[in-house]
């Protein structure tokens, strides 16, 4: 198969689908992959290392992209951009879906593309080898952020993010017990800080406790709650996911007014909606804004600012799906139950149902598209 690596087009998008040395494996396996000009220079991976993984050149993004029957990217690619993919090609990368701009659907539509978001891949356990990785990255990185904007001269309230003698360590509120809650909260802890975790799913809480131990403060979401540990942080980290669906508001206006000035939110949920109703899609290079005497953080893809960091692990990660689809094709792969439940669209129809009831419609049975396909 022809695998595409094309350059990500997105705000200051810095990282890459497919490393040089996933490139070069998929090489090895007898397959064709194509990546378009500077796709790895943001990251650190120059076209001269991709070009000695016996990956090709291609010099125009017609050409990279309407040669590709699998494209790996790392986010849904702009409508003008899937109008270029050959019918029937492969869409891979994290989408979010639910909050795409109505064009790219029709054209996933149109194109009979089969999108399958890394966000929503499981493995037979449940768990989400994908969004795990970026996850660990999203959380470890989420923290060094907040201690920056804490910062005074970032309009913070001028506080460490940690602890000292004799002074109350900062308190830090995570809104969801999943990948990046977890990693965001073992990692504030580490630092000295009082952290307290809210989510909805007692499993959840429960191996939380069970991996931080009683020094972490985890309950179920409730209003009062929120309204009672958004009045008191620091910090707040919003790490919510409904997988296929947009993320709620957990945090109400009403309540970003009752924080304390200079305090920061992160709503990493952002590329989702957000879980935070006064945030709006930032960007690196101008990441912040100041609402209601606090400082709001809503970068989409904070993790580019690790470009190099986080293509790594994404293409650790991503690796086996995209042999297993290069190898046996789309209606072959998508037999593996763990690669499935990330298939959103299959011949441009829509086959998650969370996608499905965010978009007021039907999914199809995926399944029977795949016994359809295989006649």
């Amino acid at each position: 198969m022809h695998i595409s690596i094309p350059r990500e087009t997105g705000r200051q998008e810095r990282r890459v689908g497919l490393t040089p040395r996933a490139a070069a494996a998929l090489v090895g396996r007898g397959h064709t992959v194509i990546f378009e000009r500077g796709a790895g220079e943001a990251a650190r991976f120059p076209d001269q290392e991709y070009e000695a993984s016996g990956a090709r050149i291609a010099y125009s993004r017609d050409e990279a992209l309407g040669r590709a029957d699998v494209v790996c990217s790392v986010g849904l690619i702009p409508p003008a951009d899937l109008a270029l993919l050959r019918p029937g090609a492969v869409l891979l990368g994290f989408q979010h879906l639910a909050v795409a701009p109505p064009r790219a659907l029709e054209q996933l539509r149109e194109r009979q593309i089969t999108a399958i978001a890394y966000e929503l891949v499981q493995d037979e356990t449940g768990h989400r080898p994908i969004l795990s990785a970026f996850s660990q990255v999203a959380g470890e990185l989420a923290v060094l952020v907040a201690g920056q904007y804490l910062q005074t001269q970032n309009g913070g309230r001028g506080i460490l993010l940690g602890s000292m003698p004799g002074i109350a360590p900062a308190k830090v509120l995570v809104l969801g017990a999943g990948g990046v809650g977890r990693t965001a909260a073992a990692r504030a802890m580490s630092l000295g800080a009082q952290v307290f975790v809210l989510d909805d799913d007692e499993a959840k809480l429960r191996e939380l406790t069970r991996r931080l131990g009683p020094q972490v403060t985890a309950e179920q979401a409730t209003r009062a709650r929120l309204q009672r540990y958004t009045a008191v942080a620091d910090v707040v980290i919003g790490a919510v996911l409904i997988p296929g669906a947009r993320a709620p508001f957990l945090v109400t206006t009403d309540m970003v007014k009752g924080m304390r000035p200079g305090s920061v939110i992160l709503d990493l949920s952002i590329d989702q909606g957000g879980c935070v109703e006064t945030s709006r899609p930032t960007d690196l290079h101008d990441p912040v804004f100041v609402l209601h005497n606090v400082v709001h953080y809503c970068v989409p893809n904070m993790t580019s600012a690790i470009a190099r960091t986080a293509s790594i692990a994404l293409a650790d990660a991503v690796a086996g799906y995209v042999a297993l689809i290069a190898d046996h094709g789309p209606a072959v792969a998508l037999k593996d139950p763990g690669l499935a439940s990330g298939a959103c669209y299959f011949g441009g129809r829509v086959v998650n149902e969370a996608l499905a009831e965010s978009l007021g419609q039907r999914a199809a049975e995926l399944q029977a598209l795949l016994q359809e396909a295989g006649r």
